[in-house]
């Protein structure tokens, strides 16, 4: 499939748009949100929205920090894997894991952003101390603005590529490719448990157990899962209110007695 250059700035524009986002809290950098609108613009939002999914479900458990260190930027499988599965008709598993370094270059370039953005916040300052409001204003949304750049380069980067992709993509062996599918069912699985690692409690132990043996053993599927958990957190959170709640109103007729 050939992207038009029309194409090629739409996805670099929305591209800029999603990395901005992830300074205004509105969750636009998010793989769902990113590969649905490529796929959009492209033409071929059921593949824009396929390999989203699959990107939400693993940066669920893999990219999410752990400690200091620095989860990929969806940017990668939300974008450029988009790009690949819809030009090259690639298995969207496949053009996930392919896409994934690109993820994790990008989270080691945005350190250089966050410290460019603070040389920017100074100068915001001393505008403002100058009553320049228009430099001030200029200066204080810098940040957004440099998100929006590294956004909008790689999303043209990934379609002014499509060639060299394409390329490439035709040169890796079959059994390799149905490798790389089977590398990236096991992300979110290997994400998952980098994170109980890290929160893993006796407490909730079984409840981690629960889970496995609702959808491994009894068939539920994740809606059911999840209504269920969803109820079990509703009655310990109204439990525990109610238990808390009772301490304080006896503490409270304790002190009011002295």
């Amino acid at each position: 499939m050939e992207i038009s250059i029309v194409q090629a700035l739409l996805v670099a524009v929305f591209s800029a748009f999603c990395m901005a986002g992830n300074l205004m809290g509105i969750y636009t950098n998010r793989c769902i949100v990113m590969a649905t609108g490529v796929g959009i613009i492209l033409g071929d939002p059921t593949t824009g929205l396929a390999i989203g999914a699959i990107g939400e479900l693993a940066m669920m458990g893999f990219g999410v920090s752990q400690g200091g260190s620095t989860p990929p930027n969806h940017i990668g499988p939300g974008v450029v894997g988009a790009v690949i599965a819809i030009t090259t008709g690639l298995d969207p598993a496949a053009a996930f894991a392919l896409a994934y370094p690109i993820g994790i270059m990008v989270a080691t370039i945005l350190p250089f952003v966050y410290t460019i953005s603070a040389t920017i916040n100074a100068w915001a300052l001393k505008e403002l101390d100058k009553n320049n409001f228009t430099a001030f204003r200029i200066a204080a949304n810098g940040s957004v603005w440099l998100f929006a750049l590294v956004g909008f380069i790689v999303g043209l980067g990934a379609c002014l590529s499509v060639d060299g992709l394409t390329a490439l993509v035709n040169m890796i062996p079959t059994h390799v490719l149905d490798a790389l599918t089977v590398a990236s069912n096991f992300l979110p699985a290997i994400g998952f448990a980098m994170i109980l690692s890290v929160m893993m409690k006796k407490e909730v132990i079984p409840f981690v157990i629960l889970g496995y043996a609702a959808w491994a053993f009894f068939g539920l599927d994740a809606v059911k899962t999840t209504i269920i958990a969803v109820m079990i957190v509703l009655i310990l959170l109204f439990n525990t209110n109610n238990g808390s709640a009772s301490v304080e109103e006896e503490e409270v007729v304790f002190e009011d007695g002295i």
